[in-house]
């Protein structure tokens, strides 16, 4: 795993179990914490040793940009949360978040024809867009900061077909009636509107933090009686989607959801070799 700051992950806790349940036992999986500016050299730097990289926050746009071949999904919303070496050498980008989050949306109840909002406009909020896009979505609100940043997304709903309405954060207490809430905001980010939301309790909540867990959001919301999703639901979902793609192998998802719920902090790429 690459990006900054990592500490907290358990991706590597989800990964390595899934290795010792496959039998792979020449494989690892440990956390290199890397900003933007670093990330050239480092992938550069990776020998054949290195089966793939799992990126995060704010790695994803950057990591798109840097291989040589892309899935359509991952080229669609300009963003990656995988890199696969291929056996030529080469990079290969890929946004397992995209099939995660409709896989845990769907497991929540959450239907075709939805209406979408959507809180903040980075990597996982493309990610937001297309989930939206796979699950026909009615409409979808993405709020932000910062305007400019809402302006970068409509290239990519536009891409996906999705019909996006821009929002400031500071009106989304009047997002009356959304049938799925999606926080995409970094820890803390999302505090103060927790209280100042209009929840319903057909209302699916979906934060994507989990450390710390529950965030005032996700209490709120489960006080209102919707269904919420945290952020180790996707978490698993989308390494699910990584692990068989770096290994080849079927990931043994049983033994790697047993490993998450230990939720045990860590310091964790699958490493080979």
């Amino acid at each position: 795993m690459i990006g900054k700051p990592i500490g907290h992950s358990l991706s590597p806790v989800i990964h390595n179990a899934g290795y010792r349940a496959a039998g792979l036992t020449g494989w690892s999986y440990t956390a290199i914490e890397c900003a933007e500016k670093q990330l050239p050299d480092l992938v550069a730097g990776l020998g054949p040793e290195w089966g793939g990289l799992s990126v995060t926050m704010p790695l994803k746009e950057a990591a798109l940009a840097l291989a040589e071949r892309a899935s359509s999904v991952a080229t669609a919303v300009g963003a990656a949360n995988t890199l696969v070496r291929r056996a030529d050498g080469t990079w290969f980008a890929d946004n397992t978040d995209v099939a995660g989050m409709v896989a845990v949306l769907r497991d929540a109840g959450v239907a075709t024809g939805a209406r979408f909002t959507v809180l903040g406009a980075g990597g996982t909020a493309r990610a937001a867009l297309a989930s939206a896009a796979a699950l026909a979505a009615a409409s979808v609100t993405v709020a932000a900061r910062r305007p400019a940043a809402v302006d970068e997304l409509v290239p990519v709903a536009e891409a996906l077909g999705v019909s996006m309405t821009g929002a400031a954060l500071s009106a989304i207490p009047a997002a009356v009636g959304t049938d799925v809430l999606v926080s995409t905001l970094p820890k803390g980010a999302a505090d103060p509107y927790a209280d100042q939301l209009p929840w319903t309790s057909g209302t699916v909540c979906f934060d994507a933090i989990y450390d710390p867990w529950p965030t005032p959001l996700a209490s709120a919301a489960a006080a209102a009686g919707c269904r919420v999703v945290s952020g180790l639901d996707l978490l698993l979902a989308q390494a699910v989607g990584q692990f068989e793609q770096f290994t080849g192998v079927a990931a043994p998802v049983p033994a790697m959801r047993a490993a998450l719920s230990t939720r045990r902090p860590v310091t964790a790429p699958p490493r080979r070799g």
